[in-house]
């Protein structure tokens, strides 16, 4: 699929006071990807950020989150695919040159790690751009200061390590292929408060960075 058929699709859904009327809905996917790592992990999550979106950046996203094969053609149909897990990660040749296609031709990919997952998606992700290494994003940088500000990058979900959160980022010509929220655990705060017992504040915390990240990935030229 060519760069601006995707493109085409997240013109749909820009944070613009066009009617409800006049945009379509989209949907947004999580990856299922090989080697035995919980790629289903956070089954709440993607839905109720979807909800906190819809209500709160004016978004239209489809209620019912998808799930695609990092291999599939199907991807193409996403402008948003979420990755997610505690565990191991294996891109076949064919799958990481699926995954590069999609990227580079204006899909967004948001790498989630939800403890566990650093070590191997680093590895799988360098067959998909061997060229590339993942850069932490400044403070500054817009994904941190669409509708919600976060003068200090990414919020503290779960404490894990008890290391500082990272937000990393593959840039190609100046793009933003994929963001890789690190130490954050962003999908934990997005899940039902039930799952968790974050509190509702924390829970804010984490669906306004995704908020932002949605955002961005949606508007970025």
């Amino acid at each position: 699929m060519k760069k601006c058929l995707l493109m085409s699709v997240a013109v749909l859904v820009t944070l613009t006071g066009i009617a409800q009327s006049q945009r379509s809905s989209i949907q947004i996917a999580k990856l299922k990807y090989n080697g035995g790592g919980d790629w289903y992990a956070n089954k709440t999550a993607l839905p109720n950020l979807i909800s906190f979106c819809n209500e709160y950046i004016n978004t239209n996203i489809q209620s019912n989150d998808k799930v695609v094969d990092v291999g599939s053609p199907e991807i193409f149909f996403f402008p948003y695919i979420y990755m997610t897990g505690h565990g191991n990660v294996v891109f076949s040749q064919s799958e990481a040159q699926n995954l590069r296609r999609y990227l580079l031709s204006g899909g967004f990919l948001h790498i989630d790690d939800n403890y566990g997952l650093d070590q191997f998606v680093r590895l799988e992700m360098k067959k998909v751009f061997p060229e590339l290494e993942f850069t932490e994003l400044p403070y500054s940088h817009p994904i941190y200061h669409q509708k919600f500000k976060f003068p200090e990058g990414l919020p503290k979900i779960h404490e894990h390590d008890g290391k500082p959160p990272q937000g990393f980022g593959l840039i190609h010509q100046g793009r933003l292929l994929c963001f890789y929220s690190y130490e954050s655990d962003l999908g934990n705060g997005w899940e039902d408060q039930s799952i968790y017992n974050d509190s509702e504040e924390v829970r804010q915390k984490a669906l306004k960075m995704g908020a932002n990240i949605l955002s961005f990935a949606f508007t970025q030229d």
